[in-house]
């Protein structure tokens, strides 16, 4: 009788650590209305107006006028965001992205965005690069660093 308890016990909350389990190893702290869409930003760049301050927050730059930050995972790199962020108004249009991998796997968005967050910027954009860099930017024929 008492393993019947424990059994129906674990039945109910198991599940329910487990999904919060895996909520916390990739919250979305962004919006829908914080992505841009590669389409948005290649357009941009061709127009050449008003270009937004571009970080490439991963592996390397590969769109034209973006900064090489580095792996904001590593912490000398998401200093080196900070310490470029310094240098902008809280309200500059500003564009982040990786593209090692789906973010729901990546590393580096979420640190980048708390960070955005963290020192009040009110204009920020995450490239929604929903596979990585190459199938949703380079494979589209967007524009590329030299």
């Amino acid at each position: 009788m008492k393993i019947l308890t424990i059994l129906k016990t674990l039945i109910v909350f198991v599940p329910m650590f487990t999904s919060q389990a895996l909520k916390a190893q990739n919250p979305v702290n962004w919006t829908k209305d914080q992505l841009m869409q590669p389409a948005q930003l290649a357009q941009t760049l061709q127009n050449k107006k008003s270009l937004p301050a571009i970080y490439s927050i991963g592996p390397g730059a590969v769109i034209p006028h973006s900064v090489d930050i580095g792996s904001v995972k590593e912490k000398e790199n998401l200093d080196k965001f900070k310490s470029q962020l310094t240098k902008l108004p809280k309200d500059a249009a500003i564009v982040v992205y990786c593209g090692c991998c789906p973010y729901e796997h990546c590393p580096n968005v979420r640190p980048a965005v708390a960070v955005l967050k963290e020192m009040k910027f009110t204009n920020f954009k995450l490239l929604n690069l929903e596979k990585n860099i190459k199938t949703d930017w380079l494979d589209k024929g967007f524009p590329a660093a030299n």
